[in-house]
C-alpha cells in the first residue's frame, strides 16, 4: 500500500470519526435536559396536578403514586428497547445500511421530544407515552452508533475516541443548559410563565437533536455486506448472538458486569434531579446549575480517565470509578435537605467519574466483539446500557412507593455498583479479546 493511500485511509477515518462526534453531540442534550433534569421533575408535578386524594394516579387503571410515576414510565421505555433493539443490530448487520437505521431512530426521538412542548395541566399519560418513545428511541439509536466504533477506529486508538465521543456529549450538554438556564431563571423577562419556560427547554433539545444529526449522516459511510439473508429475523439474529456468546463466556462476564453497574450509572442519572427537588427541596434553577457543572467536569473526567487508561489500562481505571461512584452515592444519602452547597460538591464528584466511566466501558467491550457482528454485539451491549437499566429505575420507584421516602430509594443503589465491580475484577480481558479474535492492545 502506498504512502499516498495510506494518509488519504487515514484523513478519511479522521472525518468519519469527527462526524461520529456529533452524534454524540446530537442526542446527548435529550439525555442532559430532558431526562436529568427538567422532565423528571416536571412530570411528577403533572402527575401529582392528576392525582387523586390519596396521592395516586390510574394510568390504565392501575394505581400508582404520581412520585413514582416517572420512575415507572423509564422502565416502561427500557422494555420497549429491548423489542426493537434485535430487530435494528441485526438489520445493521445483514444489510450494512446503518445509516437510514440512524436516521430513523433519531428523527422518531427527536420528533417525540419536541412535542414535550404539548405536556401541561393533567396530561401526565402524554409526558409519559411522549417520554417511552424518546427514552426507547435514543437508547436503540446507540446501537447503530455503537457500532461504527470498531470501523472507524483502529484498537489501539478507541479508548481515544469513544473518550472523545463521550466529551462531545458533554460539552454539548453543558452550552444548551447553559441557554435553558438563563431561559428558566430570566422567564419572566421574556415574557413567559415557569412552565412554558420548561416546556420551551424539553423541546428545543429535540430541535438540537434532530438539527445536529445532519452531520453524522453526512460524514458515516455505510459498509455493504455481502451477505444475501433476509433482515427481519431481528429475533432469530438475536438468538443466533446468544449462541455464539455462550463461546465467549468472558464476553458475556463483562457484560454481565456492566449490565448491573450502569444501570446503578443510568438510574442516578434519570432520578437525580427528582431526589434534588423532591428529598432535598432544591429550586429547579439549583438543579440546573448542578447538572450544568456535572457536564463541564464530565467532559475533563472523559478526557482524563482516556488518559488514565493509556496509562493503567481501561479495566483498571473503570474499577476505579466504580469505587468513586459507591462512595459519592453513599455520601448523597446523608445530604441536608436545603443546602445547595453540599449537592453541588456531589454534582462535582459524579462529574468526574460520569464520562470516563461509560466511555472506558464502551471502548473495552469493542474489543470484545468478533468481527464482521458489530452491531449484533452491540445490541447485546446496548441492552446492558440501557435497556437492560429497568431494574434500578423500578428498584428507586418500587422502594419510594413502599416507603416515601427518597434517601432509601437513592442508597438502595449502591449495590448496583459494589456487584459490578465484583464482576467485573473476575474477568480476564486480554484472554477475552483474543478469544474474540481480535489484536490485544498494549494497555488494557
Amino acid at each position: 500500500m502506498s504512502a499516498d493511500t495510506v494518509r488519504t485511509d487515514v484523513i478519511d477515518r479522521q472525518r468519519e470519526q469527527r462526524g461520529w462526534y456529533f452524534y454524540d453531540w446530537a442526542c446527548s442534550v435529550y439525555s442532559t435536559s430532558v431526562l436529568t433534569v427538567f422532565l423528571g421533575p416536571y412530570l411528577t408535578a403533572v402527575a401529582k396536578s392528576a392525582a387523586d386524594t390519596d396521592g395516586f394516579v390510574h394510568p390504565l387503571g392501575i394505581p400508582v403514586r404520581a412520585g413514582s410515576f416517572f420512575a415507572y414510565c423509564v422502565s416502561a421505555s427500557v422494555i420497549v428497547s429491548i423489542l426493537v433493539m434485535p430487530l435494528v443490530g441485526a438489520a445493521a448487520d445483514r444489510t450494512g445500511r446503518k445509516k437510514p437505521l440512524l436516521a430513523a431512530c433519531a428523527y422518531v426521538g427527536a420528533t417525540a421530544t419536541t412535542g414535550l412542548f404539548f405536556l401541561s395541566g393533567d396530561r401526565y399519560l402524554l409526558g409519559g407515552l411522549l417520554l417511552i418513545v424518546a427514552n426507547s428511541s435514543v437508547a436503540v439509536s446507540m446501537v447503530v452508533y455503537n457500532s461504527y466504533l470498531p470501523q472507524i477506529a483502529p484498537p489501539e486508538d478507541r479508548d481515544r475516541v469513544s473518550s472523545r465521543g463521550w466529551a462531545f456529549g458533554y460539552a454539548a450538554g453543558s452550552s444548551m443548559l447553559i441557554v435553558n438556564l438563563v431561559l428558566f431563571t430570566g422567564h419572566d423577562s421574556f415574557g413567559v410563565s415557569e412552565s412554558t419556560a420548561v416546556r420551551i427547554c424539553l423541546a428545543s433539545a429535540g430541535l438540537w437533536w434532530g438539527a445536529f444529526t445532519l452531520i453524522p449522516l453526512k460524514r458515516l459511510r455505510d459498509r455493504r455486506t455481502t451477505s444475501s439473508a433476509p433482515a427481519v429475523h431481528g429475533w432469530r439474529q438475536l438468538a443466533s448472538t446468544v449462541r455464539d456468546m455462550r463461546g465467549k463466556p468472558l464476553t458475556l462476564g463483562f457484560l454481565l458486569a456492566y449490565l448491573i453497574y450502569n444501570d446503578g450509572i443510568q438510574t442516578v442519572i434519570s432520578q437525580a434531579s427528582v431526589y434534588g427537588s423532591q428529598e432535598l427541596g432544591l429550586s429547579q434553577s439549583t438543579l440546573i446549575t448542578a447538572v450544568l457543572m456535572v457536564q463541564v467536569l464530565a467532559v475533563a473526567g472523559a478526557l482524563g480517565m482516556g488518559r488514565l487508561a493509556r496509562t493503567y489500562g481501561a479495566k483498571r481505571t473503570i474499577l476505579g470509578s466504580l469505587v468513586a461512584w459507591t462512595v459519592t452515592l453513599a455520601a448523597g444519602y446523608f445530604l441536608p435537605a436545603g443546602a445547595p452547597v453540599w449537592f453541588f460538591v456531589l454534582a462535582a464528584g459524579i462529574g468526574l467519574v460520569l464520562g470516563g466511566s461509560q466511555a472506558l466501558s464502551r471502548s473495552l467491550f469493542s474489543h470484545l466483539v468478533p468481527p464482521g457482528k458489530e452491531a449484533e454485539y452491540f445490541s447485546a451491549y446496548e441492552m446492558s446500557d440501557r435497556g437492560m437499566s429497568w431494574l434500578g429505575p423500578l428498584l428507586f420507584g418500587i422502594t419510594y412507593q413502599l416507603t416515601g421516602s427518597y434517601r432509601d430509594a437513592i442508597i438502595s443503589l449502591v449495590a448496583f455498583f459494589v456487584i459490578g465491580f465484583a464482576l467485573l475484577a473476575r474477568v480476564p480481558v486480554r484472554q477475552a479479546i483474543l478469544v474474540a479474535g481480535n489484536p490485544v492492545p498494549e494497555r488494557i
